[in-house]
């Protein structure tokens, strides 16, 4: 099979069976899931045969769309070069294991069908994002995975607190999703082209610097949206109302990993504009702050980690703002953190499972011997996330901080550091507090692991969270960096110390707090309730909700009513009042009119 078919197979299959699935085997649940399956599993083989070109770029066959002659040409066709195929792995790989997850989780579930449906169009729609090559391709992927989101964040839609938080997660997004296609504009009009390569060729010879930044800012927004950075974040933890599986598939390789991959992309109008750079890095860095202080006092085992994987899309973000260098170090990041983030949502998934859909870690406890299984591979994932040496985790947060130090940007660098001392910290409370101690419920006595269909899943990714980072595995999978122990021992120099410093110091101090403790033994209101965000949100929706709703009904009672409907409908009733004296079918009464109006006819005529 030559690179076109493969990459046409890769993008269209998904489709065709998410058609297949709902126009034709919607009925047959158990035969939708592993149809669905099966075409994440022959994608994922797909896209293992298109990585065997490595970084290479390779032309493919283009199809037009639109033509308006000189002034835009646009068609559907692939970008395959080393980041789009080795962003395509991760989506596929984390993909087929969250479809194989899903086997077991959503076994008894109504709308089974449904939902596999919606992930082979979740997984069609970022394969397209991944794999396009100009702006306009991505853009129409772009608001499909915004879509799909929908459907999946919704999928109990029984719940309402499920479908307010599809709709919130879809209204959110098209904020940012607006500031993006305005970028797109702005880009065209500076470079004359929607196309990335055309566009790196081009902006080199932009003259208005000003411009170019707002453009690379718009653009920006999207990844703002997508990648549920400040202050358009609002919505990454209340997807956690969907299924458990869909939570490990938007947070780890897919949804929130499309704004930094779009980042990625497009790093040479980033490196062309020093302002937007710099809003990046420190949006980023902010973000990656505010959420592990949230963090900090959430309680749901989903929203920890949903909060986690904000503070960890904040370092990539961070890191997109630095140039290409940079742009490496947070690709390699997104890449490592795709495998430990999964394992640790699936690892919740088989946890909330096991102890019959309960999320509150305060209500589990001793579940360490109840689920050895599942204990070791999300205390592996654990151990990746907190950035303990050797671990995936280490070396990519390693590197971008690192490129941060050297490109001098010290504000951002010590924000980070302080992330590298919080996530220790709140992960070792989610760790001891759900699995040490005693048990605080019934629930959480009478679980029991889960079985193979689930804990397969989590091996594999342990394994992945742990060696992911070495040259061995990251290599083949295209990984823009690897570790490297032996610049660690030769270069032990001040990120080093003040990481291993904050690992040691979080998780000695979690340990001291939450050890044999039955409640939290801190409380931080400004924390447990986000920065009060939501409920400023929430005001200013009613503000102007309530103002706007409250002109308009002024403007509908007092001028709309009266000239547009109560008027004309006067006017009407009055006319035929009148005219009404003249249909009255007695003759006399015409041959009287007929005389008036004779009458008036000579007086006109004499005057």
């Amino acid at each position: 099979m030559d690179v076109n078919t493969l990459a046409w197979s890769v993008l269209l299959l998904p489709l065709i069976v998410a058609a297949t699935i709902l126009l034709g085997l919607k009925r047959w649940s158990g035969l939708s899931s592993l149809v669905s399956t099966g075409s994440a599993l022959l994608t994922l083989a797909f896209c293992i045969m298109l990585a065997a070109d490595g970084d290479k770029a390779v032309d493919t066959a283009s199809y037009p769309w639109i033509d308006l002659a000189e002034h835009l040409t646009i068609t559907i066709g692939f970008q395959l070069d080393g980041l789009s195929r080795g962003m395509m792995l991760i989506v596929t790989s984390i993909g087929f294991l969250v479809h194989l997850f899903s086997l077991g989780y959503m076994k008894d579930d109504a709308g089974k069908s449904r939902y596999f449906a919606a992930l082979s169009l979740f997984m069609f729609s970022m394969t397209g994002i991944v794999l396009a090559d100009n702006f306009v391709m991505m853009f129409i992927f772009w608001e499909l995975v915004g879509v799909s989101s929908y459907l999946l964040i919704g999928h109990w839609f029984e719940k309402a607190s499920a479908a307010d938080a599809a709709k919130k997660a879809f209204l959110t997004n098209r904020i940012g999703d607006f500031g993006f296609m305005a970028g797109i504009l702005l880009v065209w009009v500076l470079t004359g082209s929607i196309y990335f390569e055309e566009i790196k060729t081009a902006v080199g010879g932009v003259a208005n610097v000003g411009l170019l930044n707002i453009a690379v800012l718009c653009v920006f927004c999207g990844a703002i949206g997508k990648s549920a950075q400040l202050p358009l974040h609002i919505w990454l933890p209340d997807a956690m109302e969907g299924p458990t599986p869909v939570s490990a598939l938007i947070h780890a390789a897919t949804m929130v990993a499309a704004g930094v991959f779009m980042l990625a992309r497009v790093v040479f109008l980033i490196e062309a504009a020093d302002m937007a750079a710099t809003v990046i890095t420190w949006i980023g860095a902010l973000t990656a702050l505010v959420a592990a202080l949230m963090a900090l006092q959430q309680n749901d085992i989903k929203r920890i980690l949903a909060y986690s994987t904000l503070s960890q899309l904040g370092y990539m973000v961070m890191a997109q703002g630095m140039g290409q260098t940079g742009s490496d170090a947070g690709m390699f990041h997104l890449y490592t953190h795709a495998f430990f983030k999964a394992l640790l949502f699936l690892g919740a998934g088989a946890v909330i499972y096991a102890c019959h859909h309960e999320q509150d870690i305060w209500k589990m406890g001793g579940l360490r011997k109840k689920l050895p299984i599942t204990f070791t591979t999300f205390a592996l994932g654990t151990a990746a996330l907190i950035a303990v040496p050797f671990t995936s985790g280490f070396w990519s947060k390693e590197a971008i901080l690192e490129t941060a130090l050297h490109e001098k940007l010290y504000g951002p660098y010590v924000l980070a550091m302080i992330v590298a001392f919080l996530t220790p910290f709140y992960m070792t409370r989610l760790v001891i507090v759900a699995f040490f101690g005693k048990h605080r419920t019934k629930d959480a006595d009478h679980a029991h692991e889960v079985g193979p269909i689930m804990w397969v899943p989590l091996v594999i990714l342990a394994v992945m969270a742990a060696l992911s980072a070495y040259g061995f595995i990251s290599s083949p999978l295209l990984a823009r960096g690897h570790a490297d122990p032996g610049h660690l021992f030769s270069h032990f120099g001040l990120t080093a110390i003040l990481s291993l410093t904050g690992l040691v110091v979080g998780v000695g101090a979690a340990i001291f707090l939450y050890k044999g403790k039955s409640k939290d033994p801190l409380s931080i209101p400004l924390f447990r309730d986000k920065f009060y965000l939501d409920e400023l949100y929430l005001g200013m929706v009613r503000l102007f909700q309530d103002s706007v709703a409250a002109f308009l009904d002024f403007v509908d009672r007092f001028v709309i009513d009266p000239l547009v409907a109560r008027f004309p409908a006067g006017l009407a009733l009055g006319a035929g009042s009148v005219l009404r004296v003249f249909q009255v079918g007695n003759v006399q009464s015409y041959a009287f009119f007929f005389g008036v109006a004779v009458i008036a006819l000579i007086l006109f005529l004499i005057l």
